[in-house]
This record gives C-alpha cells, structure tokens and sequence, in this order.
C-alpha cells in the first residue's frame, strides 16, 4: 500500500554549515554533558531508530532527525528519492512521549542538519535541546511539524491538575491521530526540507502530495467507513488519553482508562470504577489495550468485568521490532493494528473476521 517508505541510501552533498562540527569539536563536550544532566542518560545503545541509523554524523551530507516516529515516517516520505537521510530518535519498542534520551541522541540532533519536532511542552528534552542548539548558535534547522495545527481542547474527563500542552493550555496535542490534521504535518516538514536542500523542491512536493492523497485520504475514508457503521458510539481503552482526535473527527467518544496525557500516568482507583461503569452501560465486550502501556488495567478489566478480551491500540508514537522489520509505517499500523481493534471493540465483526489469518490469535490479551 502507498509509498516506498523503506530506508533509503543517501548520496552525499556538502552540509550548509560547519557550527555544528564547530560546537563538536570545541565546547561540544560540555554541551552534550549539559543536555544529559538534563534529560537524564539512558541504557548504553539506547538511542537506535528505526532504520537502524544511529542518527546524522554531520560528515556525509543532509541528515534529518525526528524525535516521534509518525512524523520520522512522514519525513521519511517526503524525503524518499532524495540525497536527504532521515533518521528515528526513538529507540525501537519504545513511547516517544514520556522517555528520556542519553548523551548520544544529542549529539545526533547536533550533527544533524534538521531536527524534526512536535513543538513545544510535549517531549520535554526536546523543548531543553532547541533551547540550548540556539543558546550555543548551533545551526540545526528546526522544523516544527504542528505549527499552524488547529488544536482541541482537552477532553472534559482529563485530570484537572494536568498542565496541558501548546501555545494556549488546555489543548490536545495529539492531533496526528486525525488524518486530516496530519496533512499539516506533512506540509510542515515539506516546506523545511524545500528550505533544507531547495534542488529537491520538486521531488519533496510531489511525494507529499502523493502521500496526502494516497495514503492519508483513504485512511480518513476507511476510518469514516468503520465508526459511521456502527452501533455503539463509545469506546472503552485501556490507554492513557491520545485518541480523543478520532473521536472529535469521527463523532465516538473514547473513553481512555488514564485520562492525563502521559503514558506513564498512574491509574486510580477511580479510573478503574469509571471504566467498570462504562462497560456495563454499554454492554461492552471488548476493548483497546495500549501497545506501549502496562496491560495490567486491562488484564483487571477483564478480570472483574463481563469484557472478553482486549485488543491493540496506539497512537503511532514507537514501533515494535516486528513492525520495524516488515517496514511498517504510520499507514500499515493503522490498517493491521488500529483500525481491526476498532471494528472489533465498536462490535462491527467478530475478532475472527478482520484483519487477516491469525490476527486474533496473535493480538487478543496480547503481553
């Protein structure tokens, strides 16, 4: 389906700048020191992305590195037929929403000649690392994907102690879960490439355009297609609360069983009384797990409720090695993850009847 949005092997061109080698070479150290006390270290060789690359080396040409991986997938798009490499700072089977880099992710988003962001208050050692590359003059291109986005605000049964995220509080961030808003996504990171390496314009914009309308579009209608054809308007996730863009674009309500915005957010007793409460008003049989979540609230769920099974959900923020090795992408996880839970748990068809041989077997009470 879609584009070729495999690895690509970059020809190489002379970097714009040489601050960046500049800042390695001199006051480097100590900056990559500052930007790990801050963000805290991870394990040693945490920092793989999903084309296996360990991020730009500033020595062999246009690299771009993204720190979320839906938008390393649509970077990676744009960029596909090009010179420019882009590079995943995510490592594999991670979030990219509430983990911490070590000192070599830094260096990486240094030596890179774009550094391919959310905006601000959503990752933050992203938000302490363009803070310190433009302290330190350091000439990495910053392209903000969800400059422009028409955010919403967050939902009603969010934690009213969450701070909230973007320009104005209060406001989702999670807006890449809707189609449409993704499209300016991908329209940000086109006009940065075009600025990044201009003899390239034409070959950028056509594969946007073409991943707009082939890949984007159709999502939008085959989603439309599932949540218009059911019956139940609610929907039960064993998830923290990133889904709510689906729910607003597609008129269902997403109930998530952690309703702060962070993965990692606790669940309390009240969530779990609140999501029993749902379920048994809506004759609910089954429900979305995240895939990068604990599934212990969900294996309670199930445990203490008339739910059968859960099935996988995700807001395309990591991937698992088996996606990486069949090369999925924001595209291929939405039609062989998302979109088969939600016909299941929206009671469109039985577990059985989609997404293709053994999909139930391998997802139900997945670990």
């Amino acid at each position: 389906m879609g584009l070729n949005t495999g690895s690509r092997e970059a020809d190489r061109l002379q970097p714009p700048g040489t601050s960046r080698r500049s800042v390695l070479a001199g006051v480097g150290g100590g900056l990559i020191a500052g930007l790990a006390g801050c963000t805290g270290l991870g394990s040693p060789g945490s920092t793989g992305g999903s084309d296996g690359g360990d991020g730009g080396d500033g020595d062999d040409g246009p690299v771009a590195v993204a720190s979320f991986f839906s938008f390393y997938d649509f970077a990676r798009t744009v960029a596909d037929g090009t010179p420019l490499t882009v590079r995943n700072l995510v490592p594999t089977g991670l979030h990219g929403h509430g983990w911490e880099p070590n000192a070599s992710i830094t260096r990486d988003i240094i030596r890179a000649d774009a550094f391919v962001h959310v905006g601000e208050d959503f990752q933050p050692w992203a938000d302490r690392a363009i803070r310190t590359l433009k302290d330190d003059g350091v000439d990495t291109k910053l392209i903000n994907v969800r400059k422009g986005v028409e955010l919403v605000e967050l939902a009603a049964s969010l934690d009213p102690e969450e701070e909230g995220v973007g320009e104005d509080r209060g406001e989702d961030p999670h807006f890449w879960l809707d189609p449409r808003r993704a499209k300016t996504a991908v329209d940000n990171i086109t006009e940065g490439f075009v600025e990044l390496v201009p003899e390239h314009e034409d070959a950028f914009r056509e594969n946007a355009a073409a991943y707009k309308t082939d890949v984007l579009d159709r999502i939008d209608r085959d989603y439309a297609d599932i949540f218009g054809r059911a019956e139940r308007s609610v929907v039960q996730l064993a998830a923290h609360n990133a889904f709510q863009y689906l729910g607003v674009r597609y008129d269902v309500e997403m109930r998530p069983l952690v309703v702060n915005l962070a993965a990692s957010g606790d669940v309390k007793p009240s969530d779990i009384t609140g999501a029993k409460r749902v379920i048994d008003e809506n004759g609910i049989r089954y429900i979305g797990a995240a895939v990068f979540e604990t599934r212990k609230p969900a294996r309670q769920l199930l445990a203490e409720t008339a739910v059968e099974a859960y099935f996988p959900v995700t807001p395309y923020a990591g991937v698992r090695e088996e996606w990486v090795e069949r090369g999925w992408g924001y595209e291929e996880i939405a039609y062989n993850v998302n979109m088969p839970t939600f016909e299941v748990v929206l009671g469109n068809k039985a577990p059985e009847e989609v997404g293709g041989e053994g999909w139930a077997e391998r997802w139900r009470n997945f670990e």
